[in-house]
């Protein structure tokens, strides 16, 4: 008997340009989907057939420890970061669906930095509530080369590929 399934992946890349707008730094990670993030596509596909989620982009500070069972409400091993003058979380606005794939590459998502801090990682939520503890977690993830400084006058651009496949 064959067992066929779908594996879904998020890739991030995530650069940091100083205040002039010379590169300083990019980080590369895949991420963690969330027991909150695989329940939200479930229904979204199958159930409740949400016409237009909207999802939003955030920062993670210090060393993180990610779990399934994290929630926007309960996510122990991580805080948000709010060293950035947005208002709030930036949307991450897909691009065209194609080969099991989208991406925000046409539309990263931009954070100003106004702060020192120290960037570990990101996460993908349905709140834009900037350092919120509401709404839907997706996935989380660390920069694979460890923290990251940034201080004020920088920007992150952020682009997250969201993908499919066959298994």
């Amino acid at each position: 008997m064959s067992h066929y399934g779908m594996e879904l992946k998020n890739h991030w890349k995530i650069e940091c340009f100083d205040v002039n707008g010379l590169f300083k730094w990019v980080e590369e990670f895949d991420n963690l989907i969330v027991t909150a993030g695989l329940n939200k596509i479930l229904d979204a596909c199958f159930k409740t057939g949400l016409a237009a989620p909207a999802w939003y982009v955030g920062l993670v500070v210090a060393t993180p420890t990610y779990a399934a069972a994290d929630i926007m409400s309960s996510h122990a091993g991580w805080t948000t970061s709010t060293s950035y003058s947005n208002a709030t979380n930036p949307a991450f606005t897909p691009g065209a669906i194609a080969s099991g794939s989208v991406d925000n590459s046409a539309a990263k998502a931009s954070f100003n930095i106004n702060g020192t801090a120290t960037i570990a990682g990101a996460f993908l939520s349905d709140s834009n509530t900037k350092g919120g503890t509401t709404g839907t977690l997706y996935g989380e993830g660390n920069f694979t080369g460890g923290n990251r400084s940034v201080v004020s006058g920088d920007t992150l651009n952020v682009t997250v590929t969201l993908t499919a496949t066959s298994v």
